[in-house]
């Protein structure tokens, strides 16, 4: 038998060497390169092979009898791992049965023909589902909204029939682990909760937020045709988008983001980023952080990990370069929290089970709260001639959607109840697909008329997604519990060094610690959604009141001009092309880039 220090050894290498296999050959496939498509196939049964392992799990168990100290702790993570994924061997088959067919579908999504009729010239008109949904929300003609709106209720439908296969098979599996249904499994799995645990704290937050639907169709008297879907964006905030987009200029992303996050002293660790930030045709349309090198130890010394991460800004769009913005804050939260882990298992230093998505999404969640904030537009969100994003804009913005904020948690929440429904049913059939997806949508958003949106949702299609959009709503309520906690010990977040100090001491766990733990080593507090619901029923003279005293406090904090650094290796890249690096310096990567991106400009 292996000595405890051979195996954890053994176990670190094999894992990561798995792992960075599976995870290259995922951004090569989820980039465009469908090529490999095969290879990425047997990486993903590598992968589920390896958790999935009884001779290691038994391993693990027989060395933690006679461990104890440090190499306990270690043995304890790696059996916490296997428990996870163990499986029966007669499902093996079943789970690539599950990965082919996923593949199959992310294929058929990213070949597909994209695109409106015209209402107008009736002609095709190529358009990706980002730009669409940027049309939706900015285009003054209504017709031109609508077009949008069916072409993507038809792309909705692409995919029905191998969804319908692909939630068979995906409950099939966690029946015969012993769970309900899939989303069962994945509860579990992921955040140690039962579906009933989760559903109650969603279920509360709607029934007390539900009130503000009367407004909204007080609002529709003024706003005629407010609640048709493909409306509603465009007459709540197209014009905002539009009168906000000039102080994004997505040139400018880049440098904002490395400043943003230098001054909140966030180092990536020696770590090196790879960021694909434009939209094009056979990209997954979705942004994600991944991290084909996870942070590991060798004879006692920390070795740097990788984090690639991606979205899908169509450069010149109004609107879509606010998406950048938030990729950036977002996925580049992401990327910081598991590249200062201190942990020395592989297991526990990368996003996957035993990981908390709600936790992991707590982290990216905080920050690009952080840029949407009106106090960070304050100081950093500046037009072509210099010109500061007016707080006039924003509290204008707030006068007309303040009684909505009750609903922010809705998109989130029609998410979760779509897949629940949709795993509960026990005869699924299109019609019934496309019957509970129809319903959901309109409980969660009072639409004038039925939408498929939701079929569009890309996590739904993934294993690793689906069923966990209830961790993006738990990292809301840690984000508005986090960022109390913060405002009342410090009184500022953005550009507070302090803030940055505290949010890496929590990043040293990597992903070894469940939620509930995370939130109250972090904030001193059980999570609950109280600061959360406070927060989005806040009055509008507080709300306004509020946002005048953030950015008085902010006016107090030194807006020094220093060099980015964020001690870490940075390639800016479009498919297979490299387009800029950080070689030379952060600021000459991003003024590289800028330049480029002026020849991917979008025509008008």
């Amino acid at each position: 038998m292996k000595t405890a220090k051979t195996l954890l050894q053994t176990l670190n290498t094999d894992f990561r060497r798995m792992h960075t296999r599976y995870e290259k050959l995922f951004w090569q496939s989820y980039m465009g390169d469908h090529s490999i498509d095969p290879q990425f196939e047997k990486a993903q049964i590598a992968r589920e092979k390896f958790r999935t392992d009884t001779k290691r799990a038994h391993a693990v168990q027989e060395a933690l009898k006679t461990a104890n100290g440090t190499e306990k702790k270690k043995l304890m993570q790696w059996a916490h791992f296997f428990e996870t994924f163990q499986t029966p061997e007669h499902l093996k088959p079943l789970f690539a049965e599950i990965t082919e067919l996923e593949t199959k579908i992310l294929k058929k999504q990213t070949s597909r023909k994209e695109g409106y009729i015209h209402p107008k010239t009736k002609k095709f008109v190529r358009a990706s589902r980002a730009q669409m949904q940027d049309i939706m929300t900015t285009h003054d003609d209504e017709r031109i909204r609508k077009a949008c709106f069916v072409a993507l209720e038809g792309l909705a439908q692409v995919c029905v029939e191998e969804f319908i296969e692909l939630v068979g098979l995906r409950n099939k599996y966690a029946q015969e682990l012993g769970y309900e249904d899939f989303y069962a499994y994945k509860a579990y799995v992921e955040e140690r909760m039962s579906k009933a645990e989760i559903f109650k704290i969603f279920d509360t937050i709607y029934e007390k937020t539900k009130y503000a639907f009367k407004d909204l169709r007080k609002m529709e008297k003024k706003m005629p045709g407010l609640r048709k879907p493909w409306n509603r964006g465009y007459l709540l905030a197209g014009d905002f988008t539009k009168e906000s987009d000039q102080y994004f200029p997505f040139e400018e992303a880049l440098t904002r983001w490395g400043t943003s996050f230098a001054r909140l002293g966030i180092s990536y660790q020696g770590g090196t980023l790879q960021l694909d930030l434009l939209d094009r045709k056979g990209k997954y349309e979705n942004g994600f952080c991944h991290w084909p090198d996870v942070v590991y130890f060798e004879k006692n010394k920390r070795i740097p990990g990788s984090a690639n991460f991606t979205c899908n800004v169509t450069y010149g769009q109004v609107g879509s370069a606010e998406d950048g913005y938030n990729t950036l804050f977002h996925e580049g939260g992401h990327a910081a929290h598991l590249l200062n882990t201190e942990e020395t298992e592989a297991c526990v230093n990368n996003e996957y089970p035993p990981a908390s998505t709600a936790w992991a999404e707590t982290q990216s969640m905080f920050l690009d709260s952080m840029l949407s904030s009106v106090e960070w537009a304050s100081r950093y969100a500046k037009n072509a001639e210099r010109e500061t994003y007016p707080f006039s804009l924003y509290e204008r913005e707030v006068r007309k959607l303040h009684a909505l904020n009750p609903l922010s948690m809705n998109g989130i929440s029609s998410v979760m109840e779509f897949e629940r429904r949709i795993y509960e049913e026990k005869k699924l059939s299109k019609t019934k697909v496309l019957k509970i997806a129809k319903e959901v949508f309109t409980k969660y958003t009072d639409t004038a008329v039925p939408s498929l949106r939701l079929l569009s949702i890309p996590h739904i299609y993934s294993w690793e997604s689906s069923c966990s959009y209830h961790g993006y709503g738990l990292a809301l309520l840690s984000v508005a519990q986090w960022r109390e906690y913060f405002y009342k010990k410090y009184g500022y977040i953005v550009d507070n060094p302090r803030v940055g100090k505290e949010m890496k001491a929590m990043w040293k766990y990597g992903s070894a610690l469940p939620l509930q733990e995370c939130v109250r080593r972090a904030t001193g507090k059980k999570l609950t959604p109280a600061a959360y619901i406070k927060n989005i029923t806040l009055p509008l003279e507080k709300i306004l009141n509020r946002a005048k005293k953030r950015i008085k406090t902010l006016e107090t904090v030194p807006d020094r001009k220093k060099v980015v650094k964020l001690n870490a290796t940075i390639k800016m890249v479009h498919g297979k092309k490299v387009v800029a690096t950080n070689k030379k310096s952060f600021e000459d990567m991003a003024e590289t880039y800028a330049q480029w991106l002026e020849t991917q400009r979008v025509k008008s």
